[in-house]
């Protein structure tokens, strides 16, 4: 029998590795385990004291041994027991339990959907992109249903998934289902196959300073437009950045305009919320129109070395951001698209107070 404790224990992440058992009384007191499950180095010290530790004693399976491979943990003896689901101490900010024990348990789902053959290191060194995904599902699980009015809504069983498979993973990943689906006449689709990129969502900002009418954009060589042969793979962009496991939206893309134009945001503008490419690309979008303070000479050269990241900022007017959009030399969407959402409003922005 081994004894899971801390985030282990709990049901969410024992409903994932389908695990069950009577309670165990420990003793002992855990601390800096505020990623358990979502980061690999996260999982809590345990502290010798005489605090009560409840922890579930389970049968060792081998979907907990492969999760406990990829997360690498290892059973410490602790009071006559074989312990699961403690670690050195966690390092980084530490979520709230009720956040970390959903994400966890989507983390662990996601681990065992990956192929058996895949190698367990594979699968740990992914992990932040994992986290980036499993994060990803469960803020379309909260999403209110889009095209209200119109669309009608579906059930739960108006998808069916026949098969699952991965057939690539990286540091994105390639799923491939059979399935069904509910037909606008009625009754069910023929089975098919459908293949997606796993990519998880990011946000977008496109910085302004009403003051001065001034947009900052980023400019940054992109492999794909490359690998199509464009002979301008070094685009025009907006701010842009992976939501990592644990963040809001909105604290990403505030850390994204730190570290690709070394820019402080005063107030965040949602603008859309969308699919760019929803019939193959699992990615959505959070884009907003970021306050800021522009001066000349705030545009240099930035982003993390860690990340080969090599970017550089444009200061120019609004309006030549937007000639650029009607001459079609923006070819990154999401900055075509925050550009004129900002045409159209900018006005009406520039009469609302600056922290609202």
């Amino acid at each position: 029998m081994i004894v899971l404790v801390g985030a282990l224990a709990q049901p969410g992440l024992r409903a994932a590795l389908d695990l069950s058992g009577p309670p165990v009384q420990l003793r002992g007191r855990l601390e800096r385990g505020g990623r358990a499950g979502i980061d690999r180095d996260g999982w809590p010290e345990l502290v010798q004291s005489d605090d009560p530790l409840l922890g579930m004693a389970v049968e060792d399976s081998p979907a907990l041994t492969r999760y406990a491979k990829v997360m690498g943990l290892q059973p410490h003896a602790v009071q006559g027991h074989a312990v699961l689901g403690i670690g050195a101490g966690g390092q980084g900010d530490a979520l709230p339990e009720a956040l970390r024990d959903a994400l966890a348990a989507e983390i662990a789902r996601q681990i065992l959907d990956a192929d058996p053959s895949t190698d367990p290191d594979l699968l740990a060194w992914r992990l932040p992109m994992t986290g980036i995904w499993a994060a990803s599902r469960l803020r379309a699980q909260a999403m209110a249903p889009s095209g209200q009015g119109v669309v009608a809504p579906r059930g739960a069983g108006a998808v069916t998934a026949l098969a699952r498979h991965q057939p690539f993973l990286g540091y994105f990943g390639v799923a491939r289902n059979d399935l069904t689906h509910a037909l606008h006449q009625g009754g069910t689709s023929a089975p098919m196959t459908r293949e997606a990129f796993l990519m998880g969502d990011a946000a977008v900002l496109l910085p302004w300073d009403p003051v001065r009418d001034r947009v900052l954009v980023i400019e940054q060589f992109r492999f794909a437009p490359a690998l199509r042969g464009d002979p301008q793979p070094w685009l025009l962009e907006p701010i842009a950045g992976r939501v990592d496991a644990g963040e809001t939206p909105e604290a990403a893309i505030l850390r994204e305009a730190r570290e690709e134009a070394g820019l402080q945001v005063t107030r965040l503008v949602p603008a859309l919320h969308s699919y760019p490419s929803p019939g193959a690309v699992c990615e959505f979008l959070y884009q907003y129109v970021g306050i800021a303070d522009l001066p000349d000479g705030i545009a240099g050269i930035h982003g993390l070395e860690g990340e080969a990241e090599d970017i550089r900022g444009h200061l120019m007017d609004r309006a030549a951001l937007s000639a650029l959009v009607d001459a079609g030399q923006i070819t990154n969407g999401p900055l075509a698209l925050l550009s004129l959402w900002l045409d159209a409003r900018a006005d009406r922005l520039r009469g609302e107070p600056a922290s609202a």
